[in-house]
């Protein structure tokens, strides 16, 4: 596993997922459900529960030992009885997460990432997305990183364009977000140009 964690703030740790994060992320996914439902698919109610997050996160993490998922919390550095910030548990205030790892001669990796509803406007995104990139290619090899938004998603637009990332097209009917298939603006930002 590639352990990479980032003090963003005096009080907002990014690190990676642990099965601790359990009870932490369906604290924040209740918290955050109106605020993520017009960004997000449909969510069925099994999936705000601890016990669905501890499935979620056992998927994960064994997408992550395929070397096909990197997924990180970010965490307040406050203890609220379910472990500390550093090694699993506490207060959730967003996640970032690399889907579609991909090697060989493409080395790229989709992003995708949000901040709880409290946190906007901190820069808390840019600071993530800003180091987990550095990590795509430090640790990872990556040449590129690839998101997309819904074309109304100004606030992540801008997050991305913060973070060095160029629009280069728009895919039709890309996602299943919030009940029908929307359009996305997709964005790319080359990390390097070394040879893989």
């Amino acid at each position: 596993m590639i352990a990479m964690s980032a003090q963003l703030t005096a009080d907002v740790l990014l690190r990676p997922v642990t099965p601790e994060d359990a009870m932490g992320l369906s604290r924040a996914y209740r918290r955050n459900r109106a605020h993520l439902r017009p960004w997000e698919p449909h969510r069925g109610d099994a999936f705000y529960t601890p016990e669905g997050q501890s499935e979620r996160l056992r998927n994960q993490l064994a997408e992550q030992r395929a070397g096909r998922l990197m997924p990180w919390v970010l965490v307040r550095n406050e203890d609220h009885g379910d472990g500390d910030a550093q090694h699993g548990g506490g207060d959730v205030v967003g996640t970032v997460t690399l889907t579609g790892i991909t090697l060989g001669p493409f080395r790229s990796a989709n992003i995708g990432y949000w901040i709880d509803a409290d946190q906007v406007g901190r820069g808390l995104a840019c600071a993530a997305v800003t180091e987990v990139c550095a990590v795509a290619d430090a640790a990872l090899g990556l040449h590129r990183i690839e998101a997309g938004t819904l074309l109304d998603n100004t606030a992540s637009q801008r997050v991305l364009a913060k973070c060095g990332f160029e629009a280069f097209g728009t895919a039709p009917n890309y996602l299943h977000i919030d009940g029908a298939w929307r359009d996305h603006r997709l964005f790319q930002k080359i990390l390097h140009d070394r040879h893989p």
